[in-house]
């Protein structure tokens, strides 16, 4: 055996052991605030990237492809938002996937007035590697921006959920009513440039409060350079569906840097 052979084989298992790691981070909730734009007047943003990578050392392959898009689309009087969300991830060896995912949302924004909102959105959600496999809802709701200010915005929201899960060994599928309401902070200072974010979930279902879900997440960015930040984002989701288990908790803590372009 070659040390390439081995380094590859080094490299399925560290991919596999992120990948377990990000799955039991994001298995019942995605933080859509994280991945809302803020871009003001501009009336149309587009952020996008395509991951393809194929190694293969005497046989031994690996094959990953990764895709992400962002999108938003503003009406003229800025008061209409479009907004999208979608990614599909792919890693695979030797015929076996070690991640195959995707993820859609689509959600409409509209402004009545400095401080309210309202909502209404549609997700469709499938990972092939966890026990609920797929997760299709549709929602509506309300937002408030509470505090705005060129440092610190606060909003709060709360809307009513229709979802379809589909757990992977029975095909079993639940059809849930739930609340979902969340408080998202923003806050930046002058002197360090230092961004702070803050959000958190809580997503009960309504004849059931002991069935819910909580996702908490912290994120701190320091700039650098006018391209890299630092960064530190933590991660802590708790799931009480029964039909999964019992309890469900995780926590996560990563450091590392972000680049902008």
């Amino acid at each position: 055996m070659t040390k390439t052979y081995k380094f590859n084989h080094f490299k399925v298992l560290f991919i596999t052991a992120m990948c377990l790691l990000g799955n039991s981070l994001n298995a019942q909730l995605v933080n859509i605030e994280s991945k809302r734009m803020q871009s003001d007047s501009i009336r149309f943003a587009l952020k996008s990237d395509l991951l393809f990578d194929y190694t293969d050392n005497n046989g031994d392959y690996l094959f990953q492809l990764g895709s992400n898009v962002t999108t938003q689309l503003k009406s003229k009087d800025l008061k209409k938002i479009f907004f999208f969300i979608g990614n599909y991830k792919l890693i695979r060896s030797n015929d076996k996937d070690f991640q195959n995912n995707w993820f859609f949302h689509l959600r409409y924004n509209q402004k009545l007035s400095s401080l309210f909102r309202i909502e209404a959105f549609i997700q469709n959600q499938n990972n092939t590697k966890l026990t609920i496999v797929s997760r299709n809802l549709v929602g509506a709701g309300i937002r408030l921006k509470l505090v705005s200010s060129e440092l610190t915005r606060v909003y709060v929201g709360n809307a009513y959920m229709y979802e379809v899960e589909k757990l992977a060994e029975s095909g079993v599928h639940f059809y849930n009513h739930r609340n979902s309401c969340y408080l998202s902070a923003t806050h930046s200072f002058n002197k360090t440039s230092l961004l702070l974010t803050e959000t958190i979930y809580f997503q009960p279902l309504y004849n059931d409060i002991g069935n819910h879900r909580i996702l908490l997440q912290m994120k701190a960015e320091l700039p650098l350079t006018e391209i890299i930040s630092l960064s530190a984002l933590y991660n802590f989701s708790y799931n009480s569906f029964p039909a999964v288990n019992d309890i469900d908790r995780s926590s996560n803590l990563s450091l590392g840097f972000t680049f902008t372009i």
